[in-house]
């Protein structure tokens, strides 16, 4: 039996920050990781690096007739993921209080697990606090022949696939799809959405909901609504997609099938069923302190069912060591208020409130907004597509913001900050930003409104 005060099932953003801040305090760990591929956790091996450089590289100019090249690119994120993952490797695996162990874990009971390595051989382990951040898996749809298709592949397998594909047909049109749509069309696959939604971004407000349809128009991007995919049948070369389209039969030809249909908690195998560990539809249940159904047993990161955000996971750890080394008051309210980012050509980044959600609720509010063309920095970025939106009550606090425009992701984090600490808007209409920046677009945004 290998004992440990803290035992970690999961390598994710929150799980190796917290270990490593425990092992420098001198407390022992065990970090249990069930494959050498994902050390450092989904962000950085299946997600968020691999895809946002790949959507980089994608939008690199193109020089004269020659085009994007998408195989060396795949070799590029090789690269860079392959490093990122051994850098985070050893920051905890050699630490005097670490030992990391590549196996499956399984629950024996509350505190034991069982580790099943790729030998055949097992051991147990017990630890005084278990912390599981085993992350979220692809959803696949339970569609006839689609699983059994040479040609279907999940996010994490795309991100991986040397060869460009000609005609890519994404099921899904949630933000996955969505990226991987600007992404792969930059690169110069043909794409089709096949979204079974009746409306496009049906989450979203419609006027940047139309915007983003539009560029998507534009780029040759073919979107299908209430679109429900009925059969897959691989013929030849390619696959054929049989789907119902409002109504009316259709044939889709694929010679890549991405399903993005969304994620869920990775919990299958885990041997919760030896435990109190309550779960429900969204992964295991926790409290706002990120505790589970059982005494010193927390959940973190997308396990748990909630935003599936590596900023998310992060803040999850902070959550976690505040009750451990800290005053216990970070709670799951801090993150109410958090931007979001769709890595689109522009970007598009959110946060609060939008237009008709305020219309909704029946708050006052008061909009300033300008298109991106406005800024010269979008014109130096050759895309002054899109526009920057913000609402704002009557007492001068900012409600929400929505910026379609390049370097979005970058100027939502002002005005996240702003909105923490309850900072006027006139705070930011007159900060004085570097030039030329997208940043300095705030200025102008709120000068509109006095």
């Amino acid at each position: 039996m290998r004992e440990a005060k803290n035992v970690f099932i999961g390598f994710g953003k929150a799980a190796k920050t917290l270990a490593f801040k425990l092992a420098q305090a001198g407390e022992s760990v065990v970090m249990i990781e069930g494959s050498d591929q994902m050390y450092g956790g989904t962000c950085i091996n299946i997600a968020c690096i691999p895809s946002k450089l790949l959507y980089t590289l994608s939008m690199a100019p193109v020089v004269g007739t020659k085009t994007r090249n998408y195989q060396q690119a795949v070799l590029n994120k090789r690269s860079v993921i392959g490093g990122l993952r051994t850098k985070n490797l050893h920051k905890i695996a050699d630490l005097p209080a670490v030992t990391v162990l590549t196996g499956w874990a399984k629950f024996i009971d509350e505190h034991t697990l069982t580790v099943s390595y790729a030998n055949g051989q097992t051991e147990q382990v017990h630890g005084e606090r278990i912390f599981i951040n085993t992350g979220a898996k692809a959803i696949l749809p339970a569609i006839p022949g689609l699983v059994d298709s040479k040609f279907m592949v999940t996010s994490t397998e795309m991100l991986d696939q040397a060869r460009l594909p000609q005609k890519l047909v994404i099921i899904g049109g949630g933000y996955i799809g969505l990226e991987f749509a600007t992404t792969y069309q930059q690169f110069g696959a043909q794409v089709t959405i096949l979204d079974n939604k009746a409306q496009f971004m049906a989450r979203d407000e419609r006027e940047v909901a139309q915007a983003v349809h539009a560029q998507f128009d534009q780029a040759g991007i073919e979107v299908v609504q209430d679109a429900q995919v009925t059969r897959v049948t691989d013929v030849g070369t390619h696959a054929e997609i049989t789907a119902t389209v409002a109504g009316q039969p259709q044939t889709f030809v694929a010679d890549t099938i991405l399903v993005a249909t969304g994620r869920v908690a990775n919990i299958a195998g885990l041997g919760l069923e030896n435990t109190a560990i309550k779960t429900d539809a969204h992964g295991i249940v926790v409290d706002d302190h990120l505790r589970t159904t059982v005494a010193n047993v927390w959940a973190m990161g997308d396990v748990r069912g909630g935003a599936q955000f590596t900023y998310i996971s992060l803040d999850d750890y902070r959550i976690v060591y505040d009750q451990l080394k800290g005053a216990g008051k970070k709670s799951l309210q801090e993150q109410e208020l958090v931007p979001h980012t769709v890595f689109l050509n522009p970007p598009l980044s959110t946060i609060g409130l939008n237009e008709e959600q305020a219309k909704a609720q029946g708050t006052a509010y008061r909009v300033a907004k300008i298109p991106a063309g406005a800024m010269p920095k979008a014109h130096i970025l050759g895309n002054p597509a899109g526009y920057l939106k913000a609402l704002v009550a009557a007492d001068d606090q900012i409600l929400g913001a929505t910026l379609y425009c390049e370097e979005a992701y970058e100027v939502i984090n002002l005005i996240s900050l702003a909105m923490h600490h309850h900072l006027p808007y006139q705070v930011l209409r007159d900060q004085i930003f570097a030039h030329p920046t997208m940043s300095e677009a705030l200025n102008d945004l709120f000068e509109t409104l006095g």
